[in-house]
């Protein structure tokens, strides 16, 4: 080799060097990290930060493709008013009343979940509040199982067998319940998604997993959570509250 090149010169590029945190200089500290931190991340603040954007960007996601139903149900309601407030009319107001209040009080139970493993309560503790978000869900698809139900057996599934004898307005009534069972079964098939990643979190919480510095799997399943009962928020009153004043009643 000739004088004054050194090896390294055959390898361009900075060398890595593993960090030097804490102890004494010059020698790498290798038990710093939170058995949790994944090696892509500085610390467990940047890996919270991140999990949580990559949370709300999925969210966004899902902003836009319950968007695209929205509008579809707005620009048909438009152009099928009378008949959308008879189809409205034959839905239990009472059951979807009852189901809002169900996923209300499941955020409360998702956000003391949360709460529980931010400030390291004990394993049963979070696990009780999970379970009590995972039972209300069930209770929603029970209630929804209930009234789908019903219109198989009144045969009002848009379809072949759809009912059209029953209706003033046959052809919007159909097209309002194709996109009743469209919107409300994506929303329940995202309330069994959300149970089963509840489930998951559960059995972590139960190893003892989280606690004050690193509960980021909760926090982000429960955002996931508040997203669905947002969604059915705005579905409650679009499908089941427009048509209260059809034919006079009040």
């Amino acid at each position: 080799m000739p004088d004054g090149q050194s090896r390294a010169e055959h390898f361009p590029g900075p060398l890595h060097r593993p960090p030097v945190r804490g102890g004494n200089a010059g020698v790498p500290d290798h038990h710093a990290h939170h058995p949790k931190l994944q090696h892509h991340f500085d610390d467990m603040e940047q890996q919270a930060e991140a999990s949580t954007l990559g949370m709300w960007v999925f969210l966004v996601t899902e902003i836009m493709f319950f968007g695209g139903l929205f509008t579809a149900y707005l620009v048909y309601r438009y152009l099928n008013a009378t008949a959308f407030q008879e189809a409205s009319h034959h839905l239990a107001i009472g059951w979807g009343a009852f189901n809002t209040g169900v996923l209300i009080l499941s955020s409360l139970t998702m956000a003391m979940a949360v709460r529980s493993a931010q400030t390291s309560q004990p394993r049963g503790t979070q696990v009780g509040w999970l379970a009590a978000t995972m039972f209300l869900g069930l209770v929603f698809l029970g209630v929804k199982v209930i009234e789908y139900s019903e219109k198989f057996r009144d045969h009002i599934v848009p379809g072949p067998h759809f009912n059209k004898a029953l209706w003033e307005h046959p052809s919007g009534a159909e097209i309002f319940y194709s996109l009743y069972f469209c919107m409300t079964g994506l929303h329940a098939l995202h309330m069994i998604i959300g149970i089963g990643i509840m489930t998951v979190v559960s059995i972590m919480a139960w190893r003892r997993t989280f606690n004050a510095n690193y509960y980021t799997p909760v926090e982000v399943s429960g955002l996931y959570w508040h997203f669905v009962d947002i969604v059915w928020i705005f579905l409650f009153p679009l499908l089941y509250l427009i048509g209260r004043h059809y034919g006079g009643h009040a």
